[in-house]
């Protein structure tokens, strides 16, 4: 089982040291789009609509990085992937970008020599059951069947949460969340683990979600960033710089809706003016032009414009800010600056 694991591992991190020689920001331009990993379908983070045209959190991200490089938020071509998948995907050169609910952990990022460029949403891994269980804690979950989605840091954190409880579980594994809902509301597992935000998510689709509760304790960090392959240090700057000009941008007051009269001429804000290109050439050293700032906050809005119309607490999902709050507002969101 071991010498597998590290088999799998080793020909992941082979293949993004390959994948990694040739230079990603040529490729896309000259393909005419981004190829970007996604989950198989999470309502808010990322799904296809009624029409095919997909949307949500993780999707805007795409979407900014593709208007910055392309001039286009539409040139995008989404590859879903499985919790197995996404890392061969990515490391094989299938995507260019991983935005999915990823979790950066040190052997991801040093064994299978991938590059976390951000954090774009704070998580923690919980329990989704129904009322008609009558359980208040993950504490009485003793016995439970689990489903559990294979390939994933929430398979280690549900043992170890278990084992330090002296507790039993049964696990039933899945590959995608909508197996794992369509196991759920099957009566085949008890609980659904995973991160908490995808359970809320989950729930917000069910007939009657006021039926089910996610249980109030949260058993592990889960960081969740795009990533891109080692080695390709140019490409990694562009996709960082993009997340943090959506984030920047929340905290100057840049929106979608303001983002043309800022631009139009330099103002009294200096960090504005070099972001948006009417001052210095941030733009040139990313080997981009001055307005990728302008267009990747204008394909979907700023971080909190993102987070509001697919995930907040007006949506379905309903999730508040909490540490995805700027961090002038007590969250963890957080920029380095623009100089």
């Amino acid at each position: 089982m071991k010498k597998t694991v590290f088999l799998g591992a080793l020909t992941v991190a082979s293949l993004a040291a390959g994948a990694s020689a040739a230079a990603t920001l040529d490729d896309v331009k000259a393909r005419g789009k981004l190829n970007c990993g996604v989950t198989t379908g999470l309502v808010g983070f990322a799904a296809p609509d009624a029409n095919g045209k997909w949307e949500g959190f993780d999707v805007g991200i795409c979407r900014a990085v593709a208007a910055a490089v392309l001039g286009d938020a539409n040139a995008v071509e989404f590859v879903p992937t499985t919790g197995k998948t996404r890392f061969t995907a990515l490391a094989s050169g299938e995507v260019d970008l991983l935005a999915r609910n990823t979790t950066w952990t040190l052997s991801r990022d040093v064994d299978l020599k991938f590059d976390f460029v951000g954090v774009n949403y704070y998580d923690g891994q919980g329990f989704l059951v129904s009322k008609e269980m009558g359980v208040s804690s993950a504490k009485d979950l003793d016995g439970a069947t689990v489903c559990i989605q294979t390939g994933t840091t929430t398979e280690l954190n549900l043992a170890d949460f278990f084992r330090a409880n002296n507790i039993s579980y049964e696990p039933v594994p899945i590959e995608t969340n909508a197996e794992g809902q369509q196991q759920y509301l099957a009566g085949a597992c008890d609980t659904y683990t995973t991160d908490a935000s995808g359970l809320a998510a989950t729930r917000a689709t069910f007939e009657d979600p006021s039926a089910h509760v996610v249980l109030p304790e949260i058993i592990s960090k889960e960081p969740l960033g795009p990533l891109v392959r080692h080695g390709d240090n140019e490409w990694g700057d562009i996709v960082r710089w993009t997340l943090n000009a959506l984030i920047s941008a929340e905290e100057l007051g840049i929106t979608s809706t303001n983002i043309g009269e800022l631009s139009a001429a330099a103002g009294d804000n200096p960090e504005i003016n070099r972001m948006l290109g009417t001052e210095g050439n941030l733009g040139e050293m990313l080997g981009l032009d001055a307005d990728w700032a302008k267009r990747a906050i204008m394909a979907g809005g700023n971080y909190g414009e993102l987070f509001a119309k697919n995930i907040g607490e007006s949506t379905p999902i309903a999730l508040a800010r909490g540490l995805n709050a700027q961090w002038k507002d007590g969250g963890l969101i957080y920029s380095p600056p623009f100089r």
